[in-house]
């Protein structure tokens, strides 16, 4: 028996996964546990309106400090509870809102588990995690478990059992649990997205994302070391998300369309060992993480999408964000165009457009032209304070913005369980892919059938006017 057969029957034996019967079928299946007797699908789910979200953060570190700090600029929501292992985070955290007049949360610290005495607070009504990537899942659980709607920095889970549990219990207790990805709400993806729902590049056949980040200067800066430790253990793309959300919203996932199918890649390990050397340290044995991560996705609808991973190389920043349809075509990185054919843009649309074709981007001025036209009505709205709040260029504003004014008018969120299911799933599916040699996995269908509910994705209580190409 070869070493890459014997590796497929351990991981199938490992993870209840099995390979098709069918000779010329060789997918790795991945089975759909059953419903929780009494829950029901969250597509589309809302509750009634809260008039003030009161809100309890998890985690002060990068990011739960920041987002600590634009909850004061929020409106409908109230800080009602902080908390972090550190007490002197949380002593920082509420000198800035002494320094803002802000009225001073309920604080726990100092204890492993000081964050299970924030989700039983009956004062909290929505619990913002943002620690270390281990506890997302069981602060999640914990939360609701005791009734409090939950939202997940990213990426919110890293196994297929997590990301099954925290299904089963939004959907048992009927709750929002929402996936905290800023990159949905930057402004090109959002034009682009507008673009996209008023068809101005056809039917979309392929996007494409990523996160491609050289991370050598933060590596020392996560606190006992846990992203490192978490990328010399595992292998496939551990930071999905940023890349997957926008590239799935696009092509309406789980709301007409689904994935089917998943193969990934990797390079062999390089980046970190040197890393490592340089800095005079030991390199661990058997780190796993490949410097470069490549998953290809295959839809219902016979679309494609192309996700990337690498941390550890000196690269510029790139999400890449691409998508090409029938009509059109956008990306973002390393130049923010757009191209079109020509023959379906009139001359109102964009100017000089006869000289437009699918070799070559427009021009800047037809390119702003296209951005005054298509803008996003959320940028409309509250682009120019999210500039003003700032973090990430103001995407981190938008996103918590858009959380609360959901909850607030008892509209469903923009970002629900099944999109934060697809977006982390990659990061086990991949890995099971690139361990048994890059072998296509079943991707599994986390809304249980109900996929095709609804047709096409939409922001909640935006007033669209629809602008014809």
């Amino acid at each position: 028996m070869n070493k890459l057969l014997k590796r497929i029957l351990l991981t199938v034996f490992l993870s209840g996964i099995f390979i098709s019967a069918n000779s010329n079928d060789k997918t790795i299946k991945i089975p759909v546990p059953p419903r929780p007797d009494g829950a029901t699908d969250l597509i589309g789910f809302s509750l009634d309106p809260i008039d003030t979200v009161r809100v309890g953060f998890v985690g002060l570190g990068m990011r739960g400090a920041d987002a600590v700090e634009r909850f004061t600029y929020i409106p409908g929501s109230k800080i009602e509870a902080i908390c972090d292992l550190v007490p002197e985070r949380v002593d920082s955290s509420i000198s800035y809102l002494k320094r803002h007049n802000i009225e001073l949360p309920a604080t726990y610290s100092g204890e492993e588990n000081s964050w299970k005495a924030l989700c039983e607070n009956p004062n909290v009504d929505l619990v913002y995690i943002a620690t270390d990537w281990q506890h997302h899942v069981p602060v999640a659980l914990y939360a609701m478990q005791q009734g409090k709607h939950v939202a997940i920095e990213v990426p919110s889970a890293f196994t297929l059992e997590d990301i099954w549990a925290l299904i089963d219990t939004a959907e048992s207790n009927k709750l929002h649990c929402t996936i905290l990805e800023n990159c949905v709400y930057d402004d090109f993806e959002l034009n682009t997205l507008n673009m996209a729902q008023n068809g101005l590049f056809g039917e979309i056949l392929h996007t494409e994302g990523s996160y491609i980040h050289n991370l050598e200067p933060f590596w020392d800066r996560y606190y006992n070391n846990w992203r490192l430790d978490y990328n010399s253990k595992h292998r496939g793309d551990l930071y999905p998300t940023h890349g997957a959300g926008p590239a799935f919203q696009l092509l309406d996932i789980h709301r007409g369309d689904k994935m089917n199918t998943l193969v990934s890649m990797d390079t062999k390990v390089a980046g970190i060992p040197l890393w490592l050397e340089k800095k005079g340290r030991e390199v661990p044995e058997n780190y796993k993480n490949g410097d470069h991560t490549m998953t290809m996705i295959k839809t219902e609808n016979g679309k494609t999408i192309q996700i990337q991973h690498d941390v550890v190389n000196p690269r510029p920043y790139s999400r890449m964000y691409q998508l090409t349809g029938t009509k059109g075509f956008a990306n973002k990185y390393p130049i923010e165009g757009y191209a079109f054919d020509a023959d379906q843009l009139s001359e109102d649309s964009i100017p000089d457009h006869e000289n437009l074709s699918y070799h070559k981007f427009v021009t800047d001025e037809q390119k702003n032209t296209l951005i005054d036209k298509y803008q996003h009505p959320i940028l409309k709205e509250i682009g120019p304070k999210a500039k003003e709040v700032g973090g990430h260029g103001g995407m981190d504003y938008i996103m918590d913005y858009r959380l609360i004014y959901c909850l607030n008018n008892g509209l469903p969120l923009d970002m629900d369980i099944y999109d934060l299911a697809e977006w982390c799933a990659i990061t086990p599916l991949s890995e099971i892919s690139i361990e048994n040699g890059s072998a296509p996995v079943e991707v599994p269908d986390f809304t249980r059938g109900a996929w095709n509910k609804v047709k096409g994705y939409r922001h909640a209580g935006i007033n669209r006017e629809t602008t014809k190409p």
